[in-house]
């Protein structure tokens, strides 16, 4: 279930979601939805971010314009809510380690994600799977919103 509004609007409080469990889910893309678990962040509780780059990519944010690069190219996204304004301590260009990913979310400036010191990357180990489906998209009023059924992008 989610927890707050750093994934809006692709995934909003409260939605249910189907999960792919680590077993199944191997080899993480830039575009996927993870959930994962930093011990650093919030005593280990589970967040669920958007992989924008994984391991050997570089990454650097332009937050008076809110542009995203990876590998010197500003990344396609539309699925963010508004441009990235808020730099949460982060110091790029950084380079993704082996093993792991740098993941936001799709509200940038309300989402504690790898601009933060307190997560940065994640290890490919700390990833519990990859999102697949809003199996009970909340409508933000204690109801459901069944135009948002379905996968996530």
């Amino acid at each position: 279930v989610v927890s707050g509004s750093s994934m809006y609007s692709t995934l909003w409080n409260g939605d249910w979601l189907l999960v792919t469990g680590s077993v199944f889910y191997k080899e993480p893309q830039a575009g996927d939805i993870v959930v994962a678990s930093k011990d650093s962040f919030n005593s280990g509780e589970p967040i669920i971010k958007r992989v924008i780059a994984t391991e050997g990519q570089t990454v650097d944010i332009d937050f008076l314009n809110g542009v995203v690069y990876v590998d010197g190219e500003v990344i396609e996204e539309p699925y963010i809510y508004e441009p990235t304004h808020v730099d949460e301590g982060f110091e790029g260009p950084v380079t993704v380690p082996e093993g792991c990913v740098f993941v936001m979310g799709d509200n940038r400036n309300e989402s504690n994600d790898s601009r933060s010191p307190d997560i940065g990357f994640i290890d490919e180990k700390e990833i519990f799977g990859k999102v697949l489906w809003v199996l009970f998209p909340t409508d933000g009023n204690g109801g459901y919103n069944w135009d948002r059924f379905g996968t996530v992008r």
